[in-house]
């Protein structure tokens, strides 16, 4: 098996209950390496869970998690944080911080506990705000960032702590579509140079279309569909779970998919 082959993340039935509740029912599924890996579907579907529960956030889950072939579960924090990398939505990042100080926040996993960074440490970090075009703002405090390179600083404090996956919960969020293309063409980019594997939660299911390798679309916790773009997003499984009517086409200029909306829900059907 090649290194763009090999599983880095396998989920196996994998369910997950908060106060009586199931947030997760049943989830299989394989990210590997150099993939992006896009988890689509309505709010209240289970993505951002099931990002948490498969980056080790939140324990307790039932079934089989394996990272990097052993068990999600004998693995402490620290083991995990040196494997993983979560990307969140921007965040309110006002704290008094300049952006190479966020960005080496990134190598905690990899230091002591009261041992401060090297002269490797900072390379690492460097080269990580190299690959995302944030050098130039390292000495910036963060607050006075746009949206878009607020995102690239978080991919880059990400990349600083050497991850073989990364998990991204709505990293377009909130931003114009000039700097959403920018952050998933970066995540793509890291995908395919790095052999990373990236988990993406996202809403634009056009954009999902267009930037990740496969579709996991999640209705109710549970896995309603899940393969190429084309398998995944059909008139059949968006009416099922979305309530909407939908027709997916390629776009005549890019060839990407598209989706043309006829403006009718069917929630009374759902």
């Amino acid at each position: 098996m090649s290194v763009a082959d090999a599983v880095l993340l396998r989920a196996e039935d994998v369910r997950y209950r908060v106060g009586g509740r199931a947030l997760l029912g049943g989830v299989t599924l394989e990210l590997h390496a150099g993939q992006i890996l896009g988890l689509v579907g309505p709010n209240g579907a289970g993505k951002s869970t099931l990002l948490k529960v498969l980056g080790g956030l939140w324990r307790g889950a039932e079934g089989r998690i394996e990272l990097l072939g052993e068990p999600l579960a004998r693995q402490s924090a620290r083991q995990v944080a040196r494997t993983v990398a979560h990307v969140p939505q921007i965040t309110d990042l006002s704290a008094p911080f300049t952006v190479r100080q966020i960005i080496m926040m990134g190598r905690t996993p990899h230091l002591g506990r009261f041992t401060l960074e090297s002269a490797h440490d900072r390379q690492i970090a460097e080269h990580a705000m190299r690959r995302t075009q944030t050098l130039a703002l390292a000495e910036r405090m963060i607050g006075t960032l746009s949206g878009g390179e607020r995102q690239r600083v978080l991919i880059a404090r990400a990349l600083t702590q050497e991850p073989r996956v990364l998990l991204a919960d709505e990293p377009t969020a909130n931003l114009d579509v000039g700097h959403q293309l920018g952050v998933l063409e970066l995540l793509q980019r890291l995908a395919r140079e790095d052999a990373l594997g990236v988990l993406l939660a996202v809403h634009d299911l056009e954009l999902a279309a267009r930037f990740c390798d496969r579709l996991v679309l999640l209705h109710e916790g549970r896995v309603h569909a899940e393969g190429p773009a084309a398998d995944v997003l059909t008139t059949e499984h968006l009416r099922a779970v979305y309530g909407v009517r939908a027709v997916p086409f390629p776009d005549p200029v890019s060839g990407y998919l598209r989706l043309a909306l006829d403006g009718r829900t069917d929630w009374a059907s759902l």
